[in-house]
């Protein structure tokens, strides 16, 4: 790994699950219009301890000065962004009025200094504000109950729902879930901020700063009309003049698309710009002059062919498409545009790395900016058009904020408001060639110790998605967690891995069982042929995606001593119909699919020990898989249940996680009985599951 700017590392939080789960965690970035001030936002954990909150952070763009905090509420903050004007305007539920309408207000902090200022409150609350950087427009994407024609219809509906405790929702349409949310009744809305005057003090807030709050602001809605069908996707011209929106299109069968209007901000006037069926819209940021806007173009998916964003101007005047970056085989992601308009920065995966590149607007020519081994998530550029600023992250260390020369392509890493972490081990690269030729590439993180004399067990890591790459640092499957125990890690890529170009996502498309598991063999067999790794200590493990390529491992193969599977597809025809985007996953998992990759029609095989972890409110992947899964493990493996219905297999339930597992206290749990489960069956030590289980009697003190 290379690093332009080594630093002192920090102390080590791997052999401390405590002090893990409680290290702060960085995202985000913005940059005042005068590019004197950079902000972001540091999470940790909350007062009760059950979960994580925001705080505002500046960051000196030069370096110089120390990371200082903004916010110290209780409740958090988040969505900073700076105005024309340098005005910060994020979004916090701080205590208030009485009684306390749920959700967040907006808020700023002046340029001048000072305290914060609340400058609207809904009930509902406020999800995002979108600031012109040249005018004085600012929006805010907000929840609207369909029946309110007024602010003050959704104030009197929704403390009528909150009164009577109604929590039922009458659909007519689809989806009616996402990720861990129900959809509705409340929808996105997007709203103009309307200017108001000045007022006295309020009560202090619960960090003790004095909140001075102006004259209630009034809203004005921008899609009306459009109700479910505004997709949230929202893009504000420099000027203010205009916005560039996502709209859902219904299709037949409960299917979708996605396309862009633009808004006029001053009479809310609306006009499709890009719809087409048979191809799905992201909306990306506006050019300098507001006449274009990047944007990504792709074509849905079917199941004989991957979907392939490709980047596109859109004409914001005309509507009309001009290809840009041809050439090349990368899923660009815009991200800002240099101030005289000539190229834009755009982020992309690419072998195991996610660098910025620069996009010239006229050619459509393509340069690679950054080249150290990390993986950018955000990019903003300064007034001069000289420095960018990001957010990048490896398997070597979490998110910091870095500052880019756009020329030479260095990064410096600037005062962050954390040292790095002191790694236990080191992190090399794997590479094997699969069944058909192709290249496969992984990660290798190596415990210290880990030699000829001493090798270490090896852990499969299988990624998510499946579009997606071991490319950035992750708190939820971090690998030194597990190096730090002693264990090898690997985390390869195998077909549909993103970065490697389109045709490797084309080899494993609808043929999950296929190339991307043959793949993982082939590039194991290589790690395991290493000195210093023991081939006879080996256990794979994955989550969503990787969990269902656990799932299929374990009914094709017994070469390992463990398996681990979170948030897993197990059977695929049960899954289609119930996740939470089923018209999404119908253009990719066809019957075909489900009748010949299909984990579930393998149970009988399966003579692994499998822990199973799942939650409840988990609804990308239901907790239907997990269940069925459960019961068919006991009632049909290789390793069934015995007489007094105990068995070799495991199953972690959480009631109130999600698809991830995000309190402190459970993702403590999560490691713990991971850890113990492999301790077990690849260590020969018995597992010793947490005391806040309730197995075990309580340690003597």
């Amino acid at each position: 790994m290379t690093n332009s700017t080594p630093t002192q590392p920090g102390p080590s939080i791997f052999a401390d699950l405590d002090q893990y789960v409680t290290h702060s965690r960085l995202s985000g970035l913005t940059l005042s219009p005068d590019g004197s001030r950079l902000v972001t936002t540091v999470s940790t954990v909350n007062t009760a301890g059950d979960g994580y909150t925001g705080a505002l952070w500046e960051i000196d763009p030069q370096g110089s000065r120390a990371a200082r905090r903004l916010t110290r509420s209780a409740k958090g903050e988040a969505a900073p962004v700076f105005s024309a004007d340098g005005d910060l305007y994020f979004t916090s539920a701080r205590p208030g009025e009485k009684p306390e309408p749920k959700g967040a207000a907006l808020y700023k902090l002046p340029a001048a200094g000072g305290e914060s200022v609340l400058v609207s409150r809904r009930a509902g609350g406020v999800s995002q504000p979108h600031c012109a950087q040249q005018g004085s427009a600012i929006l805010l994407t907000a929840p609207l109950l369909p029946g309110a024609r007024s602010e003050e219809d959704q104030e009197q509906l929704h403390t009528r729902r909150e009164e009577a405790s109604v929590k039922a929702i009458l659909h007519t349409g689809y989806p009616v879930r996402f990720w861990d949310h129900d959809l509705g009744p409340a929808r996105p809305s997007l709203f103009a901020l309307e200017p108001s005057a000045a007022a006295g003090p309020r009560p202090e807030d619960d960090a003790g700063s004095e909140l001075q709050d102006s004259e209630p602001n009034s809203l004005r809605h921008l899609t009306e009309g459009l109700g479910a069908r505004f997709g949230g996707e929202v893009q504000l011209s420099p000027d203010g003049r205009l916005a560039l929106i996502s709209v859902i299109v219904p299709e037949p069968r409960a299917g979708q698309r996605t396309a862009l209007a633009v808004v006029d901000i001053a009479t809310a006037e609306r006009r499709m710009i890009a719809d087409e069926p048979g191809y799905t819209f992201s909306a990306g940021v506006i050019s300098p002059d507001g006449r274009s806007a990047a944007v990504l173009r792709s074509a849905q998916p079917t199941p004989q062919r991957a979907p392939q964003p490709q980047l596109h101007l859109l004409d914001l005047d005309t509507g009309e498409l001009t290809r840009l970056a041809e050439d090349a085989d990368l899923w660009l992601s815009p991200a800002a545009w240099l101030p005289d308009g000539s190229a834009l920065l755009a982020l992309a995966d690419q072998g195991g790395r996610g660098p910025v590149f620069r996009v010239d607007a006229s050619s459509g020519a393509v340069h690679q900016v950054t080249t150290e081994d990390a993986t950018y998530s955000a990019v903003v550029v300064d007034p001069e058009g000289h420095t960018g600023y990001g957010v990048r992250s490896s398997y070597a260390f979490p998110e910091e904020v870095v500052s880019i020369d756009l020329t030479t392509g260095e990064a410096t890493r600037l005062q962050n408001p954390h040292q790095r972490p002191e790694l236990p081990g080191s992190l090399s690269e794997v590479t094997a060639v699969g069944t058909d030729g192709a290249p496969v590439r992984a990660w290798l993180a190596l415990p210290e110790q880990a030699s000829a004399a001493h090798p270490a067990p090896l852990l499969l890591w299988i990624h998510g998605g499946p579009l997606n790459s071991w490319n950035a640092w992750t708190w939820r499957w971090n690998p030194w967690l597990m190096v730090e125990q002693g264990y090898a890690v690997l985390l390869p890529d195998p077909a549909l891995s993103t970065g490697y170009g389109q045709d490797f996502v084309q080899r494993g498309w609808n043929s999950w069982g296929g190339h991307p598991f043959t793949d993982l063999m082939a590039i194991t067999d290589v790690t395991e042929a290493r000195e210093d790794i023991d081939p006879t200590r080996t256990a794979a493990m994955g989550g969503s995606f990787g969990g269902y390529m656990a799932n299929w491992i374990a009914g094709q193969t017994d070469r390992f001593s463990a398996i681990v599977t979170h948030a897993s597809l197990w059977a695929l025809d049960q899954f289609g119909p119930t996740t939470d985007m089923a018209s999404y996953w119908r253009n990719e998992l066809d019957e075909r699919m489900a009748a010949e990759h299909s984990p579930h029609l393998h149970v009988e095989k399966i003579v692994t020990p499998m822990l199973v972890i799942h939650g409840d409110k988990d609804y990308r992947v239901p907790i239907g898989e997990g269940l069925r899964l459960w019961y068919e493990l006991l009632a049909k493996s290789g390793l069934p249940a015995d007489q007094d219905g105990q068995s070799a297999h495991r199953f972690l339930y959480f009631p109130d996680e999600n698809h991830w597992v995000l309190s402190p206290a459970h993702a403590k749990i999560w490691y713990q009985v991971v850890s113990g489960f492999l301790s077990e069956h690849l260590l020969g030590e018995p597992a010793v599951p947490p005391e806040e289980l309730g197995l075990t009697a309580p340690a003597a003190d």
